[in-house]
């Protein structure tokens, strides 16, 4: 571990724009979940799960991949899947090319669901964020956010059409 002297302090411009990043991401995240919770009383998160799962072939992804593209714990994945399941929305089921692993496929009633939220959440990305970057800014967004992807190691497979 580096000690205090070794260490590269960020320079007053890099603090200023480390600190807007985690401010402004945060924001960003209570905006979109406020919309969900407001209108369909689910979670960002349950949001993002059920929508992974509709791009995916059969409707269906191995809980464990499905945790590593949402980047959430195994754990946190299959307490949502509880609560998502309550709702009928989705179902958990032996992975159909190996018995031991489980799917957490994605029911009718939770695609009609999630048709209903794509409204919310998309019309709360483009107020939130899409109308208030310029176009440049917002590839330029997207650009750096898949370079951090990229160092981190994070390429999961993403399902079709995402």
């Amino acid at each position: 571990m580096p000690s205090a002297e070794a260490t590269r302090w960020l320079t007053t411009q890099q603090q200023s724009a480390w600190r807007s990043y985690l401010r402004g991401s945060r924001l960003l995240e209570v905006a979109l979940e406020r919309d969900l919770l407001d209108s369909h009383g689910v979670q960002l998160s349950e949001y993002e799960i059920l929508s992974m799962l509709s791009e995916s072939p059969g409707r269906r992804m191995r809980m464990s991949a499905l945790a590593d593209l949402v980047v959430q714990s195994r754990s946190r994945i299959t307490h949502t899947a509880k609560r998502l399941e309550k709702r009928a929305w989705v179902m958990r089921e032996a992975c159909l090319d190996d018995r031991r692993g489980v799917e957490l496929v994605l029911t009718d009633d939770g695609m009609a669901a999630l048709r209903e939220m794509a409204v919310v959440h998309v019309e709360g990305v483009r107020r939130h964020l899409i109308e208030i970057l310029s176009p440049e800014q917002f590839t330029a967004l997207g650009d750096a956010m898949r370079a951090i992807q990229e160092s981190e190691g994070y390429t999961p497979e993403e399902p079709e059409g995402a």
